[in-house]
């Protein structure tokens, strides 16, 4: 999933990127199979059903003394899944700027490491901005709704170029009835939290609104004053000395 925000700085993509998601998707299937049969060979349904935390059940049915090593890999794994969140969504951002439709700061790269370092500190601003809530049902149910409902609109413009324009090069294409079954998911997952929790969806809808004024500043208004110019070139100024980053250069 993460190599496609990446695709750009990935060796051979057509040939590594369907590899890399069949390899996964098989891998991740595997393990999490095998997790629920060792769980349910270990907790009772009941245990379970009324238990908050199975894996620390199962670690300390299993492990005695050495429980405590559960919650450590759970902590090393949610902290992996926030590095490479962190890595790939910072993308979104960068590739933003570089299109006009963000802050052109966004768009640079540091000149030792060459990385989108002013997009990644933004993206992770963001997420300590989260943080500033407790109930993590809350966030999952704010952040859930708009991407399910960003990745459905974008698998549906998918479909819909597939049938208007079917000789359209595609150096990676992959069988129509996929993106069709993933589109019933998401849909899915989209009308469930609006019936499910109707209060965090709003907020969610929220949240997607506060890119309205984005879209407006920096792509729909073409006739900027000077004075705004000027003050966006010199912030920029300012922060690519901070940073010390430049605009990446162009592949010819």
């Amino acid at each position: 999933n993460y190599l496609n925000f990446v695709i750009e700085e990935l060796k051979d993509p057509y040939k590594n990127l369907p590899k890399a998601i069949w390899i996964s998707i098989i891998l991740v299937t595997c393990v999490y199979v095998f997790t629920n049969i060792a769980y349910f060979t270990t907790v009772s349904p009941e245990e379970i059903m009324g238990g908050a935390a199975v894996a620390v059940m199962f670690s300390k049915r299993l492990f005695g003394v050495m429980w405590w090593c559960m919650p450590v890999f759970v902590s090393l794994s949610t902290f992996g899944g926030v590095n490479g969140i962190l890595f790939t969504t910072s993308r979104l951002f960068y590739v933003g700027g570089r299109e006009g439709h963000m802050p052109q700061i966004l768009s640079m790269v540091q000149i030792q490491r060459l990385t989108p370092m002013p997009a990644v500190l933004f993206m992770g601003l963001l997420s300590l901005l989260y943080l500033a809530s407790s109930d993590i049902y809350a966030l999952i149910n704010y952040v859930g709704f708009a991407t399910w409902l960003s990745i459905g609109m974008a698998i549906v413009v998918l479909l819909y170029l597939r049938w208007t324009r079917p000789d359209m090069p595609r150096p990676i294409k992959v069988h129509i009835v996929w993106p069709i079954i993933y589109t019933i998911v998401t849909v899915y997952l989209v009308i469930l939290p609006l019936y499910a929790s109707p209060t965090e969806t709003g907020i969610g809808l929220m949240i997607i609104c506060t890119g309205i004024p984005v879209y407006v500043i920096f792509v729909a208004w073409k006739s900027k004053p000077r004075a705004f110019t000027d003050f966006m070139d010199k912030m920029t100024a300012t922060l690519q000395r901070f940073f010390m980053v430049v605009p990446e250069q162009k592949k010819h």
